[in-house]
Formats: C-alpha cells, structure tokens, sequence
C-alpha cells in the first residue's frame, strides 16, 4: 500500500490546499493529512477546528484520512509507514524553505522522501494568511477556500481585526 502524508497547519485549509492533497490522493492508496502544531507560527484556529475543516474540505475522497499530532513528522511518518510527504510549492522561496526541511528531515530518517508538488499557477497566491486577513476584515474569501468551510472560517474571523482595537 503506497501512503503519502502531506503535513502542514492548514490554519485554515485553502483551495490551494485542496488542490494538493487532491492530486496527492490520487498518487496513492492512502493519503494522511497531518495537521501539525507550528510552534514558529500563532494558531488562530484549533487542532480539532483545524481537523475538522480538512475532512469537511476532503470528503469525497475516500482515501484521504485527516490526524492531528504534535510531534516531529518523521515520528508520524514512521508512525504510518509512509512513503513520502508531499508538499505544495508557489514559489522558489518554497522551495529552499521545502529543500531545507526535507534534509533536516532526511538526517534524522533515512528512508524519509519529499515529493514536492508545484501548485496550480491560479492558486500561487492563496495562503492561510492572506484568508486570515481577508476574513478578519470581513471581505469576501469565496474562491479562496472550499465553500463547505467558508462559513465556519467566517464566523471564527470575521471583522477580528475590530475587536483588537476595542478598549477593554
């Protein structure tokens, strides 16, 4: 059985996202979506809201299970007794960054592989963090991410950036 992670915080799940994990399903019999705790980056929405959102996103693909967990990713990826991890490219600044962590993770497993996956060209400007900001200004994120989680997305962020600006 040929199983592909494809890690990330998904905070939120994107299109772009979307677009990455559907052509990964289709490279494999299984495929994990790993949604992971990015100690660098503040998380806006929780594990399981985070869970959540990739399986609403995901589900009419079968073999596209979503985890969360809080480890390293090679222990996951040793975990599942997967075959690689995908990740999805926009830019050659994604690539260094994705080159990078691949030889990081390589030496602390051998048998690690990364299959990079550039993304669709209409896509290369969609990120979690552009959503953010959109939504927390109450503007609109349709086509930005899949109409079965927009709601949830706007309910959580929008109009946030008043909020912060209110006295307490």
């Amino acid at each position: 059985m040929r199983t592909l992670i494809y890690p990330g915080s998904f905070d939120p799940f994107t299109n772009g996202h979307v677009d990455i994990a559907s052509r990964a399903a289709r490279l494999c019999d299984r495929l994990y979506i790993a949604i992971l705790t990015n100690s660098a980056k503040k998380q806006y929405f929780t594990a399981a809201e985070r869970v959540k959102m990739a399986q609403l996103a995901m589900q009419d693909y079968p073999n596209v299970l979503v985890e969360s967990y809080g480890g390293l990713l090679v222990d996951f990826y040793r975990m599942k007794n997967a075959n690689a991890v995908v990740r999805g490219l926009r830019s050659e600044s994604d690539f260094r960054f994705e080159a990078e962590i691949a030889a990081a993770n390589k030496l602390l497993l051998p048998d690690y592989e990364t299959c990079l996956l550039p993304c669709r060209i209409d896509l290369a400007f969609t990120s979690s963090s552009i959503v953010r900001e959109v939504a927390s200004y109450g503007g609109s994120i349709d086509g930005m991410v899949p109409a079965s989680i927009a709601d949830i997305i706007r309910r959580k962020l929008n109009n946030t950036h008043l909020t912060a600006l209110q006295p307490d």
